[in-house]
């Protein structure tokens, strides 16, 4: 991957010794404590976290964020570098933790190619010291509606041929027969975005000897144009609550996309309003 955003084992090791660094394991704690990266500070919150898009919801989730932000030391002068046990194990939660901040125009943001499978193959240290991090006053620069939009966005745009809507969640949820991955039933509804396209999250990965990595820029465009979706496209992402969007949002910057947005409720939020509109039942798919 040409990397802007994603650095690889050695990259971090080389930036820890030239630039001040807040990293964070976006795993669960027992995991964290079972070890880390030296130095890595825990914030499981980042996956866990469903936002709703009301002006209330995006208040809520702007000022726990804020806080929980600051609690780890990220002042804006700071690289916060975020990592998960590989980049699919964790439905993307460290690019979920990337949307998140780059949505709050934090000024520098990397993600651990690879997550902890690639520091692992790559042989480095794992500590299980849990360090103490200095709080800092968290810095918001939001610019409504840049990367995340809400709902209603997304409901003027369903009948918009110029707009993608594009889903990426895993299969059972794109035909309807799971609402989520927690369960057939986690949400009352099953189905899709009316007008909704469909690219599994997966497809923008590809095996390596430390687990799932992004593929190149050129198989990325290439993997979107088999649903006709191109570099100028205007894409809204949506998956179940932004995590998998999240690894897809990211995919797709790294590989030069112009125009992503994200619509961060996701399918959490929309299949439990019945004023929305879906696509249910089982997908008739061609023959």
């Amino acid at each position: 991957m040409e990397s802007g955003i994603l650095i690889d084992p050695q990259q971090l090791v080389d930036l820890q010794k030239t630039t001040p660094l807040v990293i964070i394991d976006t795993r669960d704690p027992e995991a964290y404590a079972a070890g880390h990266i030296p130095g890595a500070v825990n914030l499981r919150d980042i996956f866990t976290y469903l936002a709703t898009s009301t002006p209330e919801g995006l208040e809520e989730m702007t000022a726990k964020f804020a806080a929980e932000f600051g609690r780890i030391g990220l002042s804006g002068k700071e690289t916060a570098v975020l990592y998960e046990d590989t980049m699919n194990s964790g439905f993307g939660q460290s690019c979920r933790g990337y949307f998140l901040l780059t949505h709050f125009g934090y000024p520098s943001i990397k993600v651990l190619h690879g997550g902890l499978g690639a520091w692992n193959k790559a042989g480095m240290a794992l500590s299980t010291q849990a360090p103490a991090p200095l709080a800092a006053t968290f810095p918001l620069s939001i610019t409504p509606g840049a990367v995340m939009i809400d709902r209603y966005e997304v409901l003027k745009a369903l009948d918009d041929p110029a707009i993608v809507k594009l889903d990426v969640r895993d299969v059972d949820e794109w035909v309807g027969t799971s609402s989520s991955p927690y369960g057939p039933d986690f949400t009352p509804r099953k189905g899709r975005l009316p007008n909704a396209t469909w690219l599994e999250w997966y497809r923008l990965m590809k095996p390596s000897p430390a687990g799932p990595m992004f593929k190149s820029p050129l198989e990325v465009r290439a993997e979107m144009r088999t649903v006709g979706v191109t570099v100028d496209s205007n894409i809204y992402l949506y998956c179940f609550k932004g995590a998998r969007a999240s690894n897809t949002y990211l995919a797709l910057k790294e590989s030069g996309f112009k125009h992503v947005k994200m619509y961060f409720g996701s399918w959490n939020e929309w299949s439990r309003d019945f004023t929305l509109p879906i696509d249910e039942g089982v997908l008739q798919m061609a023959a």
